[in-house]
């Protein structure tokens, strides 16, 4: 049986809808407002007759709707791709009462927001995800984005969207790898702030390890609803990352160190996977997580094939990476670590000693299991 919509509200100075079911096209004017008159469908190639339909839906509804092709992952997340798009908006004559509808992965909500949050200072986007990642994790909050060859998104902007489409038919025929990945930013949640997350994924870790289409769809709601609905209370209170919005990024220094030295070979989810392992036996080495709460760290993420070890031989290139992390102050690497389940907070300047035995805990002789899962 199919489930009425879920509605999350992602409240703050520009509060706006998050809404997850199936069928939810329609939701897109109210979204978009009465004002706009032009609108820029972008999508990667792969996407392109999900974004075609979107545009002629609009222009049936009104709206003078064009298309602009993208490339998929992070290979759109460039300088050169986002000043495409400028050229496409410019030629185009968007004005400040347009927008942008951006459909796919979180590289494609990420560019398409930053696209927004720069055009003319500032136009509407609305996010229509079509990944579980981008669904739970880049396409709400405003955080906004691209690559540069030095790091992973550090340059951007914080643009909240309009609106948030989380249709989870896309899902049905997403990649199951790129579903598993996906997972990650939901166990997160579990490990950092809701606990029903980690035992709907213990309970129903076989089924979610084959995809979207043999999870029940209201144990799937209930997931994407869970971790939405944890990511709308932080960003309400803090938007621009100065408190408890950190608390999102559990995972996230050592895993984009490991996208960064793999060249965004590894799917995000896999490399944040592996860093909260790292993080969790930085913290026990810190003695601030008991043994379990690290065991069950990799027992949750191996259940559903994630990996949980890295290549022992790159330390130098991860700290280097780790340095630039936006979190990192000076010379000084932060950390979100967990003083227990649900118990996150900050491990500033820890010991180099205690960086490298952490390490020595997830190092693994080859990447079997993350190349598994980034291919």
């Amino acid at each position: 049986m199919t489930t009425a919509p879920v509605r999350v509200t992602v409240r703050g100075d520009q509060p706006y809808d998050v809404v997850i079911g199936r069928h939810l096209l329609g939701e897109l004017p109210a979204m978009l407002g009465p004002d706009v008159r032009r609108v820029l469908v972008l999508a990667p190639a792969a996407l392109g007759a999900t974004a075609e339909a979107i545009r002629a839906d609009l222009v049936e509804q009104g709206y003078e709707a064009i298309q602009a092709e993208v490339p998929d992952a992070e290979e759109s997340k460039t300088a050169q791709v986002a000043a495409f798009c400028w050229q496409v908006l410019g030629q185009a004559g968007f004005t400040r009462s347009d927008a942008i509808v951006a459909v796919g992965g979180g590289a494609t909500t990420d560019l398409g927001g930053f696209v927004a949050a720069t055009w003319l200072r500032g136009i509407k986007v609305v996010q229509v995800p079509t990944t579980i990642l981008a669904m739970v994790d880049a396409a709400v909050g405003g955080k906004t984005g691209i690559n540069t060859a030095e790091g992973k998104n550090l340059v951007g902007a914080f643009h909240p969207p309009a609106g948030v489409l989380c249709d989870i038919d896309a899902l049905e025929t997403l990649p199951r790898w790129d579903f598993v990945a996906g997972l990650a930013e939901i166990v997160k949640c579990g490990f950092v702030h809701d606990a029903r997350v980690l035992e709907l994924v213990e309970a129903h870790a076989s089924e979610l390890t084959q995809g979207a289409t043999h999870v029940p769809e209201d144990v799937l709601v209930e997931l994407i609803e869970r971790a939405v609905a944890w990511k709308a209370a932080v960003v309400a209170e803090d938007l621009k990352e100065s408190g408890p919005r950190e608390f999102l990024n559990y995972g996230h220094t050592f895993g984009h160190a490991i996208e960064h030295v793999e060249r965004y070979q590894w799917r995000h989810g896999a490399a944040v996977s592996v860093g909260m392992v790292f993080v969790a036996e930085l913290a026990r080495l810190a003695g601030r997580l008991s043994d379990a709460d690290v065991d069950r760290h990799r027992t949750v993420l191996e259940a559903l094939g994630l990996p949980t070890t890295y290549r022992g031989d790159r330390w130098e290139q991860l700290l280097t990476a780790m340095r630039r992390d936006k979190k990192s102050r000076g010379d000084t690497l932060r950390f979100v670590v967990l003083d227990g389940l649900g118990r996150p907070s900050r491990l500033e300047g820890p010991d180099p000693t205690l960086l490298v035995a952490a390490y020595a805990e997830i190092a693994a002789d080859a990447p079997a299991q993350g190349r598994r899962v980034s291919m």
